[in-house]
């Protein structure tokens, strides 16, 4: 299962920031003008043409899609999830969450949890709520 998000005219800086936050790579992106022209769409706006229609990163053996919300349709920001990342080590946990919490807002330090070595949780810039978790040692 893939996350797909929606953005408000900020999709690229954000998979930019995500991808480089995750030592991830942007394998797609197009934008609304660059789209063929279809029947049932008016062309891209000058307002439009540079917004994101779809993109893609890849991180981690993960994929991260998103796309600017299109004419019409308003962004309602987001609510009720999280991303999470998960890691087997603690240090390289922490570096995650330093580079996504970059600008945002930590809502649970990284630390050690009676379940984890290092878990945090945050609302990056763009308002997408993560949490970073180091899965324990096996016995």
């Amino acid at each position: 299962m893939n996350a797909y998000l929606s953005f408000d005219g900020r999709c690229a800086e954000a998979l930019d920031f995500y991808a480089a936050a995750l030592g991830g790579r942007k394998t797609m992106q197009l934008t609304y003008g660059e789209a063929p022209p279809a029947p049932d769409c008016p062309p891209a706006s000058d307002e439009w043409k540079d917004r994101i229609m779809h993109a893609r990163i890849e991180a981690r053996g993960l994929t991260l899609m998103g796309s600017d919300m299109p004419p019409g349709m308003p962004f309602e920001g987001y609510k009720g999830f999280s991303l999470s990342v998960s890691v087997h080590d603690k240090a390289e946990g922490e570096r995650f969450f330093q580079a996504l919490s970059a600008g945002g807002q930590v809502t649970m330090p990284y630390g050690a949890t009676f379940w984890s070595p290092g878990f945090g949780m945050l609302v990056d810039r763009f308002g997408v709520s993560w949490m970073v978790n180091c899965e324990p040692a096996a016995n």
